[in-house]
């Protein structure tokens, strides 16, 4: 009984201490709550939809073929003061979209489950992003994809 006394107590004081530690440890720091919608404009500033005029075409290539196309269609929120601009800009716009969408697909973006939510949320931020680059942040609040069609070849 001597000698299981001081193991007792081993076990005992390890129990104590993790009972202790559990009790005591900090609260776990909330997860981060991810913002994917863009801030609205601001009250003052009046929007519209500039829509663009023909469609974007999009190759998707699998193993080194054109496996599928993307017909995409997109608009913009913009402030009603920069209309003119962007419309006047709007071949520019066309080929930072171009390239954000074949950089997309190029990335399997629209390849299995592409209209998930996580693939058309990195698609309309990179395009707002390119927008905004092109055009400033005051002018482009979001990109809409208003159609999208895959076909396949």
């Amino acid at each position: 009984m001597a000698r299981l006394l001081p193991v007792l107590l081993m076990i005992l004081g390890a129990a104590a201490g993790l009972g202790a530690g559990l009790a005591l440890r900090p609260a776990p720091e909330p997860a981060p709550v991810a913002d994917d919608a863009p801030d609205p404009p601001s009250v003052d500033v009046a929007t519209e939809i500039f829509e663009f005029p023909s469609q974007f075409m999009v190759p998707v290539i699998t193993e080194g073929r054109i496996g599928a196309v993307m017909v995409l269609t997109l608009a913009m929120e913009v402030a009603a003061t920069e209309r003119p601009q962007i419309a006047a800009r709007a071949p520019r716009l066309r080929d930072s979209f171009l390239q954000v969408m074949f950089d997309h697909a190029n990335s399997g973006g629209f390849d299995g489950a592409f209209t998930g939510q996580g693939s058309m949320t990195r698609l309309r931020r990179a395009l707002l992003e390119a927008a905004q680059s092109r055009m400033g942040p005051d002018a482009v609040f979001e990109v809409l994809i208003t159609d999208l069609i895959r076909t396949s070849s």
